[in-house]
């Protein structure tokens, strides 16, 4: 265990190629990951890293309501608790490459959402891979429902350039401009303040950084995990966040694994995973 500048608890994880990740306790937000000395998520300069809010980059997660919440903050409660440290899974001391974080339902969760749970959130690093699995348990007699989101921000050099490809053919639903849709293209890029939810979306998402390049993608493979949101806030909003850079959406895309079209039921006593792996794939085509 660290500390990071703003004295909250930080945890690294190392893989034996050399790749380091961070996970901050505020949320369990992972808010660095190194493939190889590359940076591949996106964190602001002017995220807020005090605990006070929701973490402004990294991959926060999302629980157990997705957007606005007349129960709560936006995006549920998950993102803003400090989480605690279990024991490693795979190795003990300051190597380890894989940990598990916890958060149980408390008086402050269930003044909002009156429900019992307990949240297991592994993170794993391996070669060119970084795994994200959540695991929600209710631990209470009645069922009760939630949709949950793993909000990745991914860096990129140039917006322009960056194109995401595996939507094609999917019904998503525009938060910017209203309305459902299909999408018809083979590799979506982005120009404009961009906010869509692709509904049921089964195959693996490619993340193109340079799609004249084509020489790396991100591979984003899911399970229960099946809607996809792709964000990017563009100029006039960027300027309105106080925790965002006014030019700082040039350099990112948040590709979003998620469960959020249709909400999740969960019997009392039972359990169900939602996971992520990110796999940094070398390749020329497209």
């Amino acid at each position: 265990m660290s500390y990071g500048n703003s004295g909250r608890e930080e945890v690294t994880l190392k893989g034996s190629d050399g790749s380091e990740c961070t996970v901050n306790l505020n949320g369990a937000t992972v808010t660095s990951w190194k493939n190889k000395g590359e940076e591949i998520l996106f964190c602001s300069e002017k995220a807020v890293l005090d605990g006070k809010k929701a973490i402004r980059g990294g991959i926060p997660i999302v629980f157990p309501n997705f957007g606005p919440w007349e129960l709560g903050p936006q995006h549920g409660f998950a993102r803003i608790k400090q989480w605690k440290l279990t024991e490693s899974v795979t190795q003990s001391g300051d190597d380890a490459s894989s940990r598990v974080f916890i958060l149980e339902d408390d008086e402050e969760t269930r003044n909002m959402w009156n429900a019992r749970f307990r949240l297991e959130y592994k993170v794993e690093i391996a070669e060119d891979s970084l795994l994200t699995s959540l695991k929600v348990y209710n631990k209470g007699d009645e069922a009760f429902s939630f949709t949950t989101l793993m909000h990745t921000y991914f860096r990129v050099d140039d917006i322009r350039k960056t194109g995401v490809k595996g939507l094609k053919g999917l019904k998503f639903e525009d938060k910017v401009h209203g309305g459902e849709h299909t999408e018809d293209r083979e590799m979506v890029q982005i120009n404009e303040n961009y906010d869509r939810i692709y509904k049921k979306c089964s195959g693996p998402v490619q993340l193109f950084p340079d799609v004249d390049k084509a020489t790396s993608c991100r591979r984003l493979v899911t399970k229960n995990l099946n809607d996809t949101v792709v964000w990017n806030p563009w100029a006039e909003k960027a300027k309105a966040m106080s925790d965002f850079g006014d030019e700082e959406y040039h350099n990112m895309l948040c590709v979003e694994a998620g469960s959020v079209s249709e909400p999740v039921t969960l019997e009392a006593g039972k359990d169900m995973i939602f996971s992520q792996t990110i796999v940094v794939d070398k390749t020329s085509k497209m």
